[in-house]
């Protein structure tokens, strides 16, 4: 796989998240994950669209907001993402 430029991947994740990302798979998410990581690029607010373990998008996830801590159970795989609230 050839390195891409940084200005590049950063088009290239930008796009793939205006698209709606509930119909993506586990390995598309894998392979920009991938892309941002090999370019030094942060997913900043994106990588709350999709679960830490295993890759899937967030389709309809049990959602609980507890002394400023947002949880997210993923549906698929039963982890529990926290995210404090500003």
């Amino acid at each position: 796989m050839k390195k891409s430029s940084r200005s590049q991947a950063e088009k290239e994740i930008a796009s793939f998240f205006v698209e709606d990302i509930k119909e993506k798979t586990a390995r598309q998410i894998k392979k920009i994950r991938t892309l941002a990581m090999s370019n030094n690029l942060p997913l900043k607010e994106y990588k709350k669209q999709f679960c830490k373990k295993c890759l899937n998008p967030y389709k309809n996830p049990k959602v609980r907001i507890h002394n400023q801590i947002k949880s997210v159970t993923c549906e698929n795989c039963s982890y529990i993402s926290r995210w404090k609230l500003k």
